[in-house]
């Protein structure tokens, strides 16, 4: 980032932000699903641990791999989702990985061909009459795809296997589910034919592209490598590629040699060979530089053809080669990245633009408050202006827009405000009073170019300081403050809590702030009433109220336009009477969300909506825990609420491969090479919660929590209203922290009585190594001396030990621990270390005390 950008980033400019730093490795792996097996297993269980480990001691980073296939048995979904999230997930991967974001396995299968899930209504109606006209039956082609008009334009929409074949995820009677997945089979490579003759046919009649034609034919795998790597710029920082030839495959033993090669009617299937070879031997030897592309080639032996014990050595070879490879790229993106104290200051600013931007991006009306905003911030006002109203009304909204409104506000007078914007609660240095007051200090005090070592670490000294720190904006720069949600700030209490905040403020200076006001609720709004008693003039005080039901369905009509969306004319009757009972914005997003997944062809008991935020969100968690299993999600969504700062994906995964009662329901039909979590469990829960789950950084890691209020305490009330629970989730995440199952050491488990039954198991129990990191206080470089300190523990784990009410853990690990304590202070503010006593003893009495 050159000096001009850090510049502009601590002016708070909004416009043309560079994207914020990644503190995540994550890489996709793609391959077909069967002829890969033994390397993405060996991957899983012996090198991904490792890279890991490297990783974090070495850069702090998280490590991830999105392997869509691995820990899954069939690739056939029932809601055909699958290639989709594929896709959604390469995006993610380049988005947010640094340093490699693809690796592609390719040997001599072109793999899984599935037909398209959506076609555009012309399309396929081109397609249909093509092939009528050619006396083709196009039945099954009307059986399952139906027309959606929500869509803009139109689309044909391949619906769910077991919407026509009820037993496809019967587990529970498998004769029944096995016969209907051998018709599902069938029926796909039917519809296959018609599709691609229609499609040939319409290329030769120059009624359709080469590239439309294709679609119909392209495997998974070719749509994973052309987004991967082929239509992507910088494949030699990113990318690396490994292709695998095996000579002389036993064809006599078809099962086996189906597993490497694309079988039809017991030979090669000569049309998916050549497609195959005009993949991997001509477009990607092209694209990708000699030095991120290996090739192997291997001999069939044995009976399995390819396994551990005939090809070692290959095997050798291929890890340390992608261990080594897959780290040096990490080193490289490294090498560029900003690790001072000016860019971690610069990351936490950035997090705030970006979040004003994306607030702003969804907003509509409000002209009468912002005119207001306008008038306070232009005008002579020497006090701060509040944004109060309830939970989920816009105020973060409309706050955000005030603040990126101010640039052309004050370029009428020909002044460039320093603005200074925080969403109080959404990082970890914006959720508690001291260290948020340091951040506005720091970035004030580079703006007018002071010295940042004279910023207190005490409150009360710190408190002045900021204060007197306000009083430097001018004429030409006035000093603009925007914090949204003061009620989300931790770290003080009762009067205390706003004692920070001056109720008569210098010349040139403005400040914003929103905070919860709950009628009837004294708790909720006990922040609001304190505002009150501080800040006496009434016309500092701006509600934000609903939206109302016009200005709620005027909006609702813009979203769907933009989304390309529609809805028929009962679908929209059910809307507004939804919205004419509660027009919260919160409200609103929700129900769109919701609509946008309606189909013309929905059923009316599929298109009901809640008439509350709270009731639409519980709504939400029902449908994702009936879609993806109840006990899944709710463990990985309890997690995420119980975590103190959120939890990285990679924690996330990690927790969940830990918890034996989600593996027991996942697991309870098969055993897994590696006792964890397919990833593609954890990809489908995140993508139907989509804006509901925000990503920030906390202690130098990229976390997920909730992103509003509200969804965290629906989820607290519908996971946590029994406290055993509430322990259990705690604990989990206190033994994640203090690495009792770290570093190779195997956690229990008992086999079910299915798997017992289906496995001919004569032991009740197992064991396993879940692949999960060791959590040391402190991590050491190779020559021994600290190289990172590791901050996720010392966030987390005193906060989950008081929760679980393992007290005597807390006292032994943490609060009397001189190791811990020496580390803590070395790494972070003595705030933080006291916040610790603070916190136990708001939660530990004086009989539990007395017995340690």
């Amino acid at each position: 980032m050159d000096d001009r950008t850090i510049d502009k980033v601590f002016a708070g400019g909004l416009e043309d932000l560079p994207p914020v730093s990644s503190k995540i490795v994550r890489i996709f792996t793609s391959s077909t699903f069967t002829d890969t097996t033994l390397e993405r297993n060996t991957l899983m269980a012996e090198v991904y641990p490792k890279i890991k480990e490297y990783c974090r001691e070495k850069h702090g980073l998280e490590f991830q791999v999105v392997d869509m296939r691995w820990g899954v048995r069939d690739e056939a979904t029932d809601d055909h989702m699958t290639t989709e999230l594929c896709m959604r997930e390469i995006k993610n991967c380049q988005r947010l990985s640094m340093g490699p974001n693809f690796v592609v396995f390719l040997g001599q299968k072109y793999g899984y061909r599935p037909i398209p899930t959506i076609i555009l209504a012309t399309e396929l109606i081109l397609l249909k009459e093509t092939l009528s006209s050619m006396g083709v039956d196009v039945h099954l082609l009307d059986l399952w795809y139906k027309k959606d008009t929500n869509a803009v334009p139109h689309i044909f929409i391949l619906q769910p296997i077991s919407s026509i074949l009820i037993n496809f995820n019967n587990k529970r009677v498998p004769k029944l589910q096995a016969q209907d997945q051998g018709i599902w089979w069938d029926t796909l490579g039917k519809m296959q034919k018609l599709l691609r003759k229609a499609a040939h046919m319409c290329f030769i009649n120059g009624k359709m592209s080469a590239d439309a034609m294709h679609n119909y034919f392209m495997s998974v795998t070719e749509r994973e490598v052309i987004n991967g790597i082929l239509d992507v710029e910088g494949t030699k920082a990113h990318c690396l590629g490994y292709i695998r030839y095996i000579n002389n495959i036993n064809l006599q033993n078809i099962k086996k040699a189906s597993n490497f090669l694309d079988i039809v009617n017991r030979g090669l299937d000569a049309e998916a060979a050549r497609l195959l070879s005009n993949l991997r031997d001509e477009r990607l030897c092209a694209k990708l530089e000699a030095s991120n592309l290996v090739k192997y080639t291997v001999e069939w032996m044995g009976r399995e053809g390819l396994a551990h014990d005939t090809h070692e050595e290959y095997l050798s070879h291929f890890l340390a080669h992608f261990y080594k490879n897959i780290t040096k790229l990490v080193d490289r993106a490294m090498r560029k990245e900003d690790s001072s104290a000016q860019g971690v200051i610069v990351t936490e600013i950035l997090q705030h633009l970006h979040a004003c931007n994306n607030s702003v991006s969804s907003f509509y009306g409000r002209e009468e408050s912002l005119a207001k905003a306008k008038d306070y911030i232009l005008g002579n006002a020497d006090t701060p202006l509040i944004l109060y109203g309830a939970g989920g009304c816009g105020k973060t909204s409309l706050l955000a827009k005030c603040a990126a409104m101010c640039f052309p506000w004050y370029g009428d007078r020909n002044s460039i405000p320093l603005l200074i914007l925080r969403f109080l609660g959404t990082t970890p240095d914006s959720s508690a009073l001291t260290p948020m007051l340091i951040s506005l200090c720091q970035q004030i005090s580079y703006n007018f170019m002071l010295p940042m070592e004279d910023i207190p670490d005490d409150l009360v000294p710190l408190t002045a300081h900021f204060k007197q720190l306000l009083s430097y904006g001018t004429t030409e720069q006035p000093l603009v403050v925007f914090l949204d949600s003061v009620d989300q700030m931790t770290g003080a209490t009762g009067a205390n809590k706003l004692t920070w905040l001056p109720s008569k403020l210098p010349k040139h200076c403005k400040i914003v702030i929103s905070c919860v006001n709950e009628p009837g609720d004294e708790v909720i709004s006990q922040d609001y009433l304190l505002l009150r008693r501080i800040i006496d003039s009434e016309e500092c005080f701006l509600e934000v109220a609903s939206l109302g039901e016009a200005l709620a369905t005027k909006v609702m009509r813009q979203w769907l336009v933009a989304a390309n969306r529609d809805v028929n004319n009962y679908q929209w009757r059910v809307v507004c009477n939804a919205l004419a009972e509660c027009s919260l914005p919160i409200f609103v997003k929700l129900v769109f969300a919701e609509i946008c997944r309606w189909k013309s062809y929905s059923k009316p008991q599929d298109t009901q909506l809640a008439v509350s935020v709270m009731d639409s969100i519980f709504k939400l968690f029902e449908r994702i825990e009936i879609q993806h299993g109840r006990l899944l999600v709710t463990h990985a969504l309890a997690y995420i609420t119980a975590a103190k700062s959120g939890l990285s994906e990679t924690e996330l995964e990690d927790l969940i491969s830990l918890d034996d009662k989600v593996l027991d329901d996942v697991y309870q039909y098969h055993m897994p090479p590696v006792r964890r979590i397919p990833p593609l469990l954890w990809t489908r829960i995140r993508n139907d919660l989509p804006n509901y789950l925000s990503e920030r950084e906390a202690d130098g890691v990229s976390v997920l929590s909730w992103y509003h209020r509200q969804f965290r305490d629906a989820a607290r009330e519908r996971y946590f209203s029994d406290e055993t629970m509430s322990i259990y989730f705690h604990s989990s995440i206190a033994d994640y922290f203090l690495g009792i199952w770290g570093g190779g050491n195997p956690k229990p488990f008992k086999y079910t009585e299915i798997q017992r039954h289906r496995f001919n198991l004569a032991d009740k129990e197992g064991s396993a190594d879940r692949k999960v990191p060791p959590q040391p206080l402190v991590y050491h470089g190779k020559d021994g001396k600290v190289s990172r300190y590791n901050l996720r523990k010392f966030g987390e784990l005193p906060y989950h030990l008081v929760r679980a009410k393992r007290f005597s853990d807390l006292y032994n690990h943490v609060l009397f621990n001189y190791q811990w304590l020496h580390a803590k202070i070395a790494s972070c503010p003595l705030q933080s270390a006291l916040s610790d006593y603070e916190d136990a003893c708001i939660h530990v009495n004086d009989k539990e005390a007395s017995s340690f």
